[in-house]
């Protein structure tokens, strides 16, 4: 039944996703891209990109839109549900816990320990977005042939002008995306 596999998959990405929606997008690509090909590498990286620019976090608008993608509006509300499921229950026994034995070094240890951990996953997700953008569907390639110039032009000038101006991000990406659009309608 395909509500229970929502279900079940959301669960499982919303469980193991400590660190927030971009730690979680490695696990949410494994889980929808490749476990189950409810979307294209393609879809998945035009999903982030939705994401960014939705309210809300990232990893609840993706399980809303693949829920609605699968199984219509009921696989919305029940991917959602199971995205939020495993985490408040965790969050929970979590914050019991730190509340009672916040001052142990060892709790404190185990942060610090955790932090570099979601910085790397973050950027292999950063990584994975970047080297679609650059380079297709195919990935990295040492062929300078296969590299989107148009792309990484587009990359370079937006990131110089985050830098320079401080420009708000949504108004970049908008205005990359209409650029990007307009280079490529030609």
């Amino acid at each position: 039944m395909i509500y229970l596999e929502l279900f079940k998959a959301w669960f499982q990405i919303g469980l193991f996703s400590i660190g927030g929606s971009y730690a979680a997008l490695p696990i949410i690509k494994n889980v929808i891209v490749d476990g189950y090909g409810w979307l294209s590498i393609s879809q998945f990286a035009d999903l982030v990109v939705i994401d960014e620019m939705a309210p809300g976090p990232i990893i609840l608008n993706s399980a809303t839109f693949v829920g609605a993608q699968v199984a219509g509006f009921p696989g919305a509300i029940v991917a959602t549900i199971g995205c939020l499921t495993g985490p408040a229950v965790i969050v929970s026994l979590i914050a019991y816990l730190y509340f009672k034995y916040q001052d142990l070094p060892v709790i404190r240890s185990i942060l610090s320990i955790l932090r570099p951990v979601v910085v790397a996953l973050i950027a292999s997700a950063g990584l994975a977005i970047i080297m679609l953008s650059f380079w297709g569907e195919h990935g990295f390639s040492s062929d300078m042939d296969s590299l989107n110039l148009i792309s990484v032009a587009i990359a370079v000038a937006a990131f110089a002008v985050l830098r320079k101006y401080k420009l708000n991000p949504v108004i970049l990406m908008l205005g990359c995306g209409l650029l990007g659009g307009l280079i490529y309608a030609r």
